[in-house]
């Protein structure tokens, strides 16, 4: 491991991570692994060569490749230490042959599993790193809707679809919520096999790759992008077929941003949590937080912490959608 620039967590922060583990050890291990930086990481596009081809290529050029899991042979860490820019300049980066990705990032593709013939719809897309996953799954089939709101996240995310050559994928630039709205009132009655809300969070699992997330961490942003969160897996939800699954995941641990947006989604909509079987080590959803207790359906929710697995942290949920009936219920 290699040390990170740090900032110091504010104590508010380090209480509340005292709170989500419990235990004094685990919380010592975190706040070292916050020290440190991972180690890079990316994903084969098997649209265009294969895992063990890949490897092969980037043994000839002195890295020093590994693939982690039998199961997921398209996983790659770079064990050694490169250049500043050195994977983003290669060849076969250019070329769309891997995407640099964090691993944890891929987990809720893998969770999700589309399938060829599949309409899935990534509601928070940009810049393409699960949408081109997606895609390869898919094997270039079914439809993909990719949206972001930002001109400048969308090019990014255009050229990184071209650049995997991934031709199943429409992208469109609205705000998430006015999208759901949109296509809600569409003659189409567009429906989805499958949705990804990779929602817009506080950002702390990503502490070890943005040090800066401690300065700019507060409660209030916990709550306000919480409420934000709401309405968007509500406004996603009410776009899946009766059937349909949904991931939402975030890269934070702030129960106020995950355990809670689900227990809402829960209690106004008709669906269970599905358990999830990933390549890494996890957690379960916590069933209590500051006296709010959840259903013990939320423990089939995935926290992933950096001292588990020397990765970045993570929360994902798949979530299956048994009707389009609502449930009137107040918390």
């Amino acid at each position: 491991m290699t040390l990170n620039r740090t900032y110091e967590p504010k104590p508010r922060y380090v209480e509340r991570m005292n709170l989500l583990l419990k235990d004094e050890e685990d919380v010592k291990k975190f706040f070292e692994f916050c020290k440190t930086r991972s180690k890079k990481s990316i994903r084969v596009n098997t649209l265009k060569i294969s895992p063990n081809d890949l490897m092969a290529r980037l043994k000839q050029k002195g890295w020093d490749p590994i693939q982690p899991f039998l199961d997921y042979p398209e996983i790659i860490i770079i064990n050694n230490i490169l250049e500043p820019g050195e994977l983003g300049k290669s060849p076969e980066h250019i070329l769309g042959y891997y995407y640099v990705q964090e691993i944890t990032s891929m987990m809720p593709i893998i969770a999700l599993q589309p399938k060829a013939d599949d309409i899935l719809l990534d509601l928070c897309a940009s810049p393409g790193s699960k949408t081109t996953q997606a895609a390869i799954m898919m094997d270039n089939k079914g439809t993909i809707i990719a949206n972001d709101l930002n001109i400048g996240r969308i090019a990014i995310l255009s050229a990184n679809l071209e650049r995997f050559s991934i031709c199943n994928s429409i992208v469109t630039r609205h705000d998430g919520l006015d999208l759901c709205a949109k296509l809600k009132k569409s003659k189409t009655k567009l429906r989805f096999d499958k949705i990804l809300v990779d929602a817009p969070c506080s950002g702390e699992g990503n502490i070890r790759c943005s040090p800066r997330t401690f300065l700019d961490w507060s409660e209030n942003l916990l709550e306000s992008l919480g409420r934000k969160q709401k309405k968007l897996a509500s406004a996603a939800l009410e776009l899946l077929k009766e059937g349909g699954e949904m991931v939402y995941s975030t890269c934070t641990h702030a129960p106020e941003e995950n355990e809670e947006v689900l227990q809402y989604l829960m209690d106004n909509y008709d669906i269970k949590l599905e358990k999830i079987t990933l390549p890494l080590k996890t957690r379960p959803g916590i069933l209590e937080w500051r006296n709010k207790k959840f259903d013990p359906q939320i423990k089939n929710a995935v926290r992933i912490y950096h001292q588990d697995n020397d990765m970045e942290g993570f929360f994902l949920c798949k979530i299956k959608k048994i009707s389009d009936k609502k449930k009137e219920v107040e918390r």
